[in-house]
């Protein structure tokens, strides 16, 4: 599948992305993609972020694929069932937090507990570090397993956010290329 062929629909965090984050620079480089604003970045609603997403699903008007980070992943996950039959074609999945076993996730993230474990209904790739501070590499590709995603380690890259020095993050946009491709 062709990028212009695609709505790009892009999830920050748990405090949104912010300027230079990989997320920012990659939506304004893609024309066809776009940010999913949320209501309250800083102090989420798991109810209303899944909603959100569904909306923008429901208002897309070509084959939607996902780009999420942190606490978006587990939000995606939990809105998946509710995604129009088919239209959702894919998602990258990068940093998913372990909300439930993790001590180090902020407590705003915990209300999005429990993850779920059933398979998602679209290919899927997570992207973990072997160094994150908010998931163990086990922990991720048990996720990812679950979840019937691919599985990446990015090696020691932390959050894999602007923090751990990731601006542009052209590895990530060289793994979105090859799942694009896939799809």
């Amino acid at each position: 599948m062709r990028i212009a062929d695609c709505d790009i629909l892009v999830l920050p965090g748990l405090g949104s992305s912010g300027p230079g984050h990989w997320q920012q620079r990659w939506t304004e480089k893609m024309r066809t993609a776009a940010v999913v604003e949320q209501a309250d970045w800083d102090d989420p609603d798991p109810q209303d972020w899944i909603n959100t997403m569904v909306t923008a699903v429901d208002l897309a008007t070509r084959p939607v694929v996902f780009v999420a980070h942190s606490l978006a992943v587990i939000a995606l996950v939990k809105a998946a069932p509710r995604f129009a039959g088919g239209k959702v074609k894919g998602a990258l999945l990068v940093s998913p937090p372990d909300i439930e076993l993790n001590p180090a996730v902020p407590d705003e993230a915990r209300s999005f507990a429990p993850i779920p474990r059933e398979p998602l209904p679209f290919p899927t790739l997570l992207v973990i570090s072997s160094n994150d501070p908010y998931c163990t590499l086990e922990r991720a590709a048990d996720l990812a397993a679950a979840w019937g995603s691919d599985f990446h380690e990015a090696g020691e890259a932390g959050h894999i956010n602007t923090a751990s020095g990731h601006g542009p993050w052209p590895e990530g946009l060289l793994m979105f290329t090859r799942l694009m491709q896939r799809l």
